[in-house]
């Protein structure tokens, strides 16, 4: 045996010990965190092909064990315990798992729990549930669906963590769950979110693929279906994209009703990817904000009959009007991201749902055909039994004498297999027949079921060797589970028309304010009464303020940055500020490209005007600022202006001015705007004003009359003009070196 190791005796000198030792980043990456991280995505966060992850498989397990299948519900807290002798996690861990499986909760389309007591809500954060001592459960009639073949050696089994029993590594479920209950998980560097569909779409869709591999997956699997009911904004293009990779999103808004006697607004169901609470809060900071001026007052009515939200309209308001407001500001229509990752093999795979069906369609085949063979076992193992039954019948009396004439017990097999010439498993069955039964009557009523095994045995035997007869088994047995627990849809289909696709306009309140752009690139919008009550402008050390305009809340924002994109805001999109504060850092707020800095602030209501850019290698571009309008709310506009050469300065006029150019080697040209030609393409390269050889603009200014004494000599009547230099006496009171 091999020698147990010894502990170190107190006061022995144990290796390294208190010391720092340096270990490579790359080691401590593979031998500490990699096994955590396989360990949380093979065998906690990603479900397998069977639906479940760990946690709920070994739940479920452990309630079929206690024979919850049937008859009376038990005290959670009892399955709670019970299952700690799979997961060792802890009991809040198990109760969690086991909530959001349960009717009550309504996480499920089909929940594998029957409960009674308060499991809380799906839909409600502030909605917690009981403690496990108050509430009780057994397994939903469904989960049948998952227990009705595991004892047929249809599914592996291994130890559980302490070796003192055994559990599945998979369910033989006889529909593909994976498909029809919602499971996410987030792993260590991947995750997994599998939405619902309804189970007669998904049962008819692996029939349909089972009997034509070509089989168009959208004519029979419609849309996802959620627990929570509401509507489903129905684009195909999205819904193909979802079936064939296993990504993508879908849109769900709430389901209404308008109560004109009381004049409110009754919501039902919501979107499953917020709460109630959720959507209260965003309806109350609008409200706030003063954007929803329509709203009097929100309350939350759920009672046992079900959510409900009830909105109270000021007099006159149009409650549709109103509501599609309500859906574009407000969680009340939100987006459900898919991420079908699953396990397969034990390895993770994102899979469209025809894969993923395969998959299935692959793991049941097999199911079914361990337990036909397991069938096929027991059968021939009881016609082995009859056969040697048969034997006996010609001479019962010669068994009988055998029996009574062996003077030892442990003779009696030996005995009986050469007197009859069975075989030992067939003598023991011999021996083991009660006094009773050995009577010709009784032994003829045995060995009538000999054909019938032998007929039973032979068509086994056949479905075993034909892959098409194993198919018709499934197929069956997906009809059947439809038949039992289908039910129709709780989400319903809407298809967006024209009306939708037009923007609803953000009724922000308008009031007058002063926008402050400076030149690293922050902004502030602050409040006339705001700005008289404050000092110096505060901002970062080595920043100035390139530019103050006063404008409206409601005023257009474009910002010009220096990879010649624009990015367009609103100035209500962003709070209102005090001049003690840094302001918003634009390339962050708007999410420009990584290293892209913004150049200048353009504010308009009505896109009048023009934009004039100025570029080192002496030309100057005219764009009108209607070029930058836009349709649709387009947050980013490529191209804004010209590549060809870097811009020294970016200006918005209204109205025709002079500007005052100058070089790097002192060259000044006083230039009208009149002279440079309007151009309808926003990134034209624009007109020569100055004649350039190896020098480069190096200013661009509005210009002023005390900005220079002899202004004449800088003006010119042809363009492009090489400028003239400038003097010590030609310099005036405003001009900024």
């Amino acid at each position: 045996m091999p020698r147990k190791k010894q502990e170190p005796e107190q006061g022995a000198v144990i290796e390294n010990a208190g010391l720092v030792l340096d270990q490579p980043i790359t080691e401590t990456l593979e031998k500490n965190y990699m096994p955590y991280a396989m360990s949380v995505i093979v065998s906690r966060a990603i479900p397998e092909i069977d639906g479940f992850k760990p946690s709920h498989r070994k739940l479920l397990y452990t309630m079929y064990k206690m024979g919850l299948l049937g008859g009376a519900r038990t005290k959670s807290a009892n399955i709670v315990g019970q299952t700690m002798r799979l997961n060792p996690h802890g009991d809040a861990a198990i109760y969690e798992t086991m909530v959001r499986l349960t009717r009550g909760n309504e996480a499920l389309l089909h929940p594998y729990v029957d409960s009674k007591g308060n499991f809380g809500k799906t839909y409600s954060r502030d909605m917690a549930y009981a403690a496990a001592r108050y509430t009780e459960a057994k397994l939903a009639p469904i989960a049948r669906e998952l227990f009705e073949e595991i004892d047929s050696d249809t599914v592996d089994f291994v130890d559980n963590y302490d070796s003192t029993m055994q559990e599945p590594t998979l369910f033989p479920v006889r529909y593909p769950s994976v498909l029809v209950n919602a499971n996410m998980g987030i792993a260590v560097g991947m995750a997994s979110s599998i939405c619902s569909f309804n189970l007669g779409e998904v049962c008819e869709t692996a029939a349909a693929l089972l009997k034509d591999p070509e089989h168009d997956i959208l004519d029979t699997l419609k849309a996802p279906d959620f627990s929570g009911g509401g509507y489903l904004v129905y684009r195909e293009e999205e819904i193909r994209r979802i079936l064939e990779t296993g990504r993508g999103s879908v849109k769900v808004r709430c389901r209404y009703s308008y109560d004109k006697a009381n004049d409110c607004i009754d919501i039902t169901e919501i979107p499953p990817t917020t709460t109630v609470e959720a959507i209260m809060d965003k309806v109350v900071d609008l409200m706030k904000a003063g954007k929803l001026r329509e709203i009097s007052d929100m309350r939350d009515e759920t009672d046992l009959s079900g959510l409900k939200l009830t909105i109270d309209l000021r007099r006159g308001v149009d409650p549709d009007r109103l509501m599609q407001r309500l859906l574009k500001l407000t969680p009340l229509e939100d987006s459900f991201s898919c991420n079908f990752n699953v396990l397969v093999g034990g390895a993770p795979r994102v899979m469209g749902v025809g894969e993923l069906l395969e998959e299935w369609t692959a793991f049941r085949q097999e199911c079914v055909r361990r337990r036909v063979a397991y069938e096929l076992d027991k059968k021939k193992q009881k016609l082995h039994l009859l056969l040697g039954l048969s034997k006996i019948l010609l001479d019962i009396d010669k068994a009988i004498k055998i029996v009574r004439e062996t003077a030892q017990e442990s003779e009696v097999v030996p005995n009986l297999m050469i007197g009859f010439g069975i075989d030992k498993i067939q003598a023991e069955y011999v021996a083991e027949l009660r006094l009773r039964n050995l009577n010709r009557e009784h032994i003829l009523r045995r060995l009538e079921e000999l054909d019938q095994l032998k007929s039973q045995i032979a068509g086994l035997e056949k479905t075993l060797s034909d892959p098409k007869k194993i198919k018709a088994i499934i197929i069956s047995e997906l009809e059947e589970v439809v038949k039992k627990y289908g039910q129709p849809r709780k989400t319903l289909l809407y298809y967006p028309s024209n009306e939708d696709a037009d923007e609803i306009i953000d009724e922000a309140p308008d009031y007058p304010v002063h926008l402050f752009f400076t030149r690293e690139g922050y902004f502030k919008k602050i409040t006339p009464q705001s700005l008289r009550m404050s000092g110096e402008q505060k901002v970062k050390e080595g920043d100035v303020v390139a530019q103050e305009v006063v404008a409206t809340n409601n005023a257009q924002l474009l910002f010009f940055t220096d990879k010649q994109q624009v990015y367009k805001a609103s100035a209500s999109d962003f709070t209102d500020g005090k001049a003690s504060a840094m302001g918003d850092y634009i390339p962050a707020k708007l999410g420009t490209d990584e290293g892209e800095s913004a150049l200048f602030m353009a504010v308009t209501k009505d896109f009048a005007g023009h934009m004039l850019f100025f570029f080192e290698n002496g030309k100057a571009a005219k764009v009108e600022l209607s070029s930058y309008a836009t349709k649709t709310k387009r947050k980013k506009l490529l191209a804004a202006y010209s590549d060809k050469s870097p811009a020294v300065a970016i200006f918005q006029t209204l109205q025709d001015g002079e500007f005052l150019m100058r070089t790097n080697n002192e060259r000044v040209l006083i230039v009208h705007c009149g002279a440079i030609s309007t151009k309808t393409t926003k990134n034209t390269q624009g007109v020569q004003l100055l004649s350039l050889r190896k020098n480069v603009v190096k200013s661009v200014q509005p210009y002023k009359e005390e900005m220079l004494e002899n202004s004449h000599r800088f003006r010119t009547k042809t363009l492009p003009s090489t400028g003239s230099f400038l003097k010590a006496n030609d310099l005036g009171e405003q001009l900024i070196l």
